[in-house]
């Protein structure tokens, strides 16, 4: 029966307890090969600690004797380099230190940290180690020169694994105190303690004891700020043959999915389904913009598959609890200068995110500046795993940069919704229209809506665009529900961008729910001699009866029967339950639109 390590990240019980494991112990050879001092940035939950432990099972002299066991059926188990089981193994996680309190509590915590660790160590390798290390409980470093000094002594030099280098930093960062930046910029600037935590790990590295490194983080912020101290790792996050050290193809989640299908009992359409379901919510992901597939997110692929073959149906919520918290990393981008309208053109498919690279060093002063340009921000998202790499690049050469998936997708309209709908009381009444609409097909009460509540406040905050996309993302944002949709078009249509397709989801389709394709066309005011005083002041019938507004209705319509016979293709004839809709803003002060009936063929 197949397991998933579903929150493990120990790679000895993943493959004694004979969990799910896919093999990219080949590229242990090449980051050999790549150097001795490694970076490697990758968003969190994505498997960074999970490949630490490979690392450490690998190398670690104390595992020699379980070689064969752990390794023998893996790819280097088959061609193993002649390092493995010659170090001894220092591993450090900041994640797990406490980030409350004084910056004193602060510096006694990384103290207290380091010291357990090097304890830890101590107990370890008590048999190697030929001489006793005097631990300092206020001076950590100095704990850690006295366990170099003492490992010298041995045949054995130092591997240092460091997990989530820039967690403890990150999160004192982006609390949201006001005395955040305050204590960071103590902790990594002029002799702060990470700056001379990182200085102490280059002295180590220079023939005292340590022969090499290897660092996970999610950014290279703090690396920049440290950068004085410690300008030796070499990043290789974007190199080629690393872009799926962690993360899945989608043929290895297929294979698990086969597995768990057969164990379920599932029908070959329903395992078909599933795949979908999971490509649309977890797929997307790139980390080098020459390679065309795409990589599952693990931490979302073992949550839906761990579900799935317990339940033998999907989980409700598709976005991992887990996950939720990037939605900070997010709300920390939109309340930079700016930093509201580049959340916003996220959304806009047809006008991505673009930027000539990604800054591979900033720091707080770059922070901490009144205005960000584009390629900083975009680089920020990129590196917290909320926008990524796509295979094209602009006319100018310029990387293009896209939201991964639909989790991912719904942080982003949950950050818009409270830029937009700030209030509770504004939310109730709009849950109560959408759940209605879910079921009715009512779009009249939801234009209505719109046009009071979210037209004025989207104005007012400077964040709209000068066509129908201002309309989408409104509809977007107030409509978004993966719970019980799939709304992602562009595996669907295969088409151009601009309207808004609600697939009910293949579990959900047992209840009351329609299926929903709506068209957004704009009507510019100026354009077209009209005021906004005029257009609030006509009648619908006047509305409809204007030049533009019918040619829009008619374009909208042709396209809709185009897009419904590619759904229809797709689906089968008779398994959707599909309204189909046109809207049209005229300027932004009214709405008007039509349900479209439509044949089911093409001409």
């Amino acid at each position: 029966m197949i397991k998933f390590p579903y929150g493990d990240a120990d790679f000895c019980n993943i493959i004694t307890d004979n969990y799910f494991f896919v093999d990219r112990t080949a590229k242990i050879r090449l980051l050999e090969q790549a150097g001795k001092r490694l970076l490697f940035l990758r968003p969190r939950r994505f498997g960074k600690s999970l490949w630490l432990s490979v690392l450490e099972n690998y190398y670690d002299v104390r595992k020699a004797d379980e070689f064969e066991r752990l390794f023998g059926h893996l790819a280097i188990g088959q061609n193993p380099t002649h390092l493995h089981n010659q170090y001894l193994i220092f591993k450090w996680n900041f994640s797990t230190i406490a980030t409350v309190g004084t910056e004193a509590d602060m510096r006694q915590a990384i103290h207290d940290d380091l010291n357990s660790r090097i304890r830890r160590f101590l107990i370890r390798y008590e048999t190697i180690l030929q001489y006793p290390v005097e631990i300092h409980p206020h001076n950590a470093l100095a704990s850690l020169s006295n366990l170099l000094a003492v490992t010298e002594a041995t045949p054995y030099k130092v591997y240092l694994l460091i997990d989530e280098y820039d967690n403890f930093a990150n999160t004192v960062l982006m609390s949201g105190s006001p005395q955040g930046q305050e204590r960071y910029e103590k902790l990594v600037t002029g002799e702060g303690m990470l700056k001379t935590i990182f200085k102490a790990v280059k002295e180590g590295l220079e023939g005292q004891g340590i022969d090499r490194l290897f660092i996970t983080g999610v950014s290279p912020l703090v690396l920049s700020d440290i950068t004085s101290g410690f300008n030796v790792a070499k990043n290789i996050s974007l190199w080629p043959q690393f872009n799926d050290l962690c993360g899945f193809w989608e043929t290895e989640v297929a294979e698990a999915l086969a597995q768990v299908g057969e164990q379920c009992q599932l029908t070959a359409p329903q395992i078909d389904e599933a795949l979908t379901t999971m490509r649309t919510f977890y797929d997307g992901y790139a980390f080098h913009d020459e390679i065309e597939p795409k990589l599952y997110n693990p931490t979302l692929t073992f949550y839906f598959l761990d579900y799935l073959l317990q339940n033998c149906r999907y989980p409700r919520q598709l976005l991992d609890s887990n996950m939720s918290m990037d939605s900070n990393k997010i709300s920390y981008i939109a309340q930079l200068p700016q930093g509201e309208q580049v959340i916003s053109q996220a959304l806009n498919e047809a006008n991505p995110l673009t930027v000539f690279e990604l800054e591979d060093q900033f720091g707080l002063p770059e922070l901490l500046q009144q205005q960000h340009d584009q390629t900083f921000m975009v680089s920020l998202l990129y590196y917290f795993g909320v926008i990524t790499l796509t295979p094209e690049r602009t006319r100018k050469g310029k990387l293009k940069l896209r939201i991964p998936n639909l989790v991912i997708r719904k942080l982003y309209v949950e950050r818009i919704n409270k830029m937009i709908l700030p209030d509770f009381l504004s939310r109730q009444e709009a849950d109560r229209i959408i759940e209605n609409f879910y079921s009715t097909g009512d779009l009249g009460s939801v234009c209505d809506y719109v046009l009071r509540k979210q037209f004025t406040i989207f104005d007012n905050r400077d964040l709209r665009w000068t066509n129908e996309l201002t309309v989408k993302t409104l509809f977007l944002t107030l409509l978004f529900n993966d719970t019980a949709y799939i709304m992602d078009s562009e595996p669907a249509l295969q088409r151009g961008y601009g309207d808004l397709i609600m697939l009910v989801r293949p579990d959900m389709r047992q209840f009351q729910l329609l299926d929903f394709l709506i068209e957004f066309k704009y009507v510019p005011l100026g354009k077209n001699k009209l005021t906004g005083k005029q257009v609030r002041g006509m009648s619908e019938k006047a509305l409809l009866a204007l030049k533009a507004v019918k040619a829009e209705l008619a374009t909208a319509k042709q396209q809709l029967i185009s897009y419904r016979h590619t759904l229809n293709q797709r689906y089968g004839q008779g398994y959707l339950r599909l309204r189909t809709y046109t809207v049209v803003s005229v300027g932004y002060d009214r709405l008007v639109w039509q349900e479209v009936l439509l044949p089911d063929k093409v001409d």
